[in-house]
């Protein structure tokens, strides 16, 4: 199975026993060892990312009081989706434990990232009494670039060489993670400097704190 990601290889195998052992009734085969770990370790980080995701996204809303800026929040998740997928279907394609750990390292940075812009955006009009429209996004966009690229530019640092090293024996785990991290990290930066505050001036709502809404 050289060049091959397990999960591919086992199904496989299930398929070629079932199709030319015929087993008697009640009698199964069961394909155990790393891959019955590999599907544990994976059915265990998505029930734990969902119950994470439920609770970050109300305390999103308890922290905003907005439904419109809490979304704002959460659209930036697909900008990283979209590099880290990008990323690891370049480096081979596979969906491992480390891949899989990488997206929700991933969207943690992006989430804190749009974070810092939306909030600074309601800073903006709420503390600084600017009036919400193109000015306001312009300048909130501008002053949140060194915080949103220094945050980008650290973290690929630390993990250029874990992703260079990824076939190293030893980094099964940490070589997808920082691969997928690290394309997910191009796009989401990118794309949170300059669509975000393009989505928050159309669809954000941004007001004094007297008007606004509870």
């Amino acid at each position: 199975m050289e060049d091959r990601d397990l999960s591919s290889f086992v199904s496989e195998v299930r398929q070629a026993i079932q199709a030319k052992i015929p087993f008697p009734q009640g009698v199964y085969a069961v394909v155990g060892g790393a891959s019955e770990a590999l599907g544990q370790a994976q059915r265990e980080i998505l029930a734990y990312s969902i119950v994470a995701a439920v609770g970050i996204v109300l305390l999103l809303f308890i922290a905003f009081k907005n439904m419109r800026n809490t979304l704002l929040v959460l659209a930036n998740l697909p900008f990283a989706l979209v590099g880290g997928v990008l990323a690891a279907l370049l480096s081979g394609g596979t969906l491992s434990v480390g891949s899989l750990v990488g997206f929700v390292t991933l969207f943690g940075i992006t989430t804190r990232n749009s974070i810092m812009m939306i909030s600074h955006f309601e800073h903006l009009v709420r503390h600084e009494g600017q009036i919400w429209g193109l000015q306001a996004a312009v300048r909130g966009a501008s002053e949140r670039l060194t915080p949103v690229l220094m945050t980008a530019i650290v973290t690929a640092l630390g993990l250029l060489p874990l992703a260079l090293g990824s076939g190293q024996p030893g980094k099964e785990i940490e070589g997808p993670m920082a691969i997928v991290i690290l394309g997910g990290l191009v796009t989401s930066t990118a794309l949170n400097l300059l669509v975000l505050p393009t989505l928050a001036l159309r669809y954000g709502r941004f007001e004094l704190a007297s008007d606004r809404d509870v």
